[in-house]
């Protein structure tokens, strides 16, 4: 996530909604069906955060024509408007994931103790503890990690690793993650797998100029999915109480990608703004390094906004999934049937 101002700040405001519904004592300020969304992950979740930290403007996005669609104004979200949750850019489950120029997930998680030590001064350790269990806790982590296996200056493209224990790694420091919000209070947690990688803009210009997704890159997209659902539900078996949804991004995003018309689009491989085949150079807005570039007439068409990133209404549409769509797609619960539980 981006930094204490986000986390804490967000955790803030979701706690005086809760707050506001009270009406006599403290002890009736947690009602059953109430709790918070924390949001852990990178820049398909972020909703600006890299405008506070010290970091370039390749992991920013607060100057036009982003955010012109749903903010009129460039919020630093990743988009013409919203994210997925609308809830930092470029960050990873694995600390030198962009190093320095982002906060890592283990930075983040230390920014929900922070959250929890706040609550406990304010309001007492038994109610930061309700809070807390009764939070869920939304991930979407992973893909960064993998961006950092392309070797553009190759022509094998990929680096040549060993891709299943890379990503035994990103799991293994995903997993950590877990454990730490477990041990603080958290029980619920929600997740995104990895979307087809090898199918942004950005990437499949690296190889035949963009007339295919890099199904290889993809394929590593697939092990950590694959990983992803063993290890939680072993956790789900160690750890009492813990409870998980998992949205399967690859599938629904490849169902748009391959047929955009049956779900209300008409362009999936090229962004909106960017230049270079498919607009998959990361250009967009000009100030990354390349003045020029170029903008499409109707973003609404598009599944992409730039190179790398979703359009307002794509995000929308990932999001009512997370939150309510059947076991096909979201398990063994969505995001809602978590809250009730």
């Amino acid at each position: 996530m981006a930094g204490s101002i986000s986390l804490l700040g967000f955790a803030l405001v979701i706690f005086i909604q809760i707050m506001t519904q009270c009406h006599s004592s403290i002890t009736t300020c947690l009602p059953e069906k109430h709790a918070a969304l924390f949001i852990l992950g990178d820049s398909l979740f972020d909703n600006g955060n890299n405008n506070y930290i010290n970091t370039t403007t390749s992991y920013q996005a607060n100057y036009p024509p982003y955010g012109e669609t749903f903010f009129k104004y460039p919020s630093g979200r990743f988009s013409d408007g919203r994210m997925i949750p609308d809830a930092v850019g470029g960050a990873g489950a694995l600390r030198e994931t962009s190093q320095g120029m982002v906060i890592d997930l283990k930075t983040q998680v230390s920014y929900l103790k922070n959250v929890k030590n706040l609550f406990s001064q304010r309001f007492g350790h038994a109610i930061a503890e309700e809070i807390l269990s009764k939070s869920v806790y939304l991930f979407n982590i992973g893909a960064n990690d993998y961006g950092s296996l392309l070797d553009p200056n190759s022509t094998s493209v990929l680096l040549p690793v060993d891709h299943q224990g890379f990503v035994d790694i990103v799991i293994g420091n995903l997993t950590d993650a877990i454990k730490e919000i477990y041990n603080v209070g958290g029980k619920k947690f929600g997740f995104l797998n990895v979307p087809p990688i090898g199918c942004s803009p950005a990437v499949r210009i690296l190889v035949n100029n963009g007339s295919t997704c890099f199904e290889e890159f993809s394929a590593i997209a697939r092990l950590h999915n694959n990983a992803l659902s063993k290890r939680l539900h072993e956790l789900e078996k160690q750890l009492k109480g813990f409870k998980y949804s998992v949205m399967d991004f690859y599938s629904a995003f490849s169902q748009v990608f391959n047929n955009p018309t049956k779900y209300g689009f008409k362009v999936a491989s090229v962004a909106c703004c960017g230049s270079g085949p498919f607009r998959g150079v990361d250009s967009c807005g000009g100030n990354k390094g390349i003045k020029e570039y170029e903008l499409c007439d109707n973003v609404n068409e598009h599944l992409f906004f730039d190179s790398h990133h979703l359009t307002d209404r794509a995000s929308e549409y990932f999001a009512e999934l997370i939150w309510n769509a059947n076991r096909t797609v979201t398990s063994p619960y969505n995001l809602k049937q978590l809250f009730e539980l």
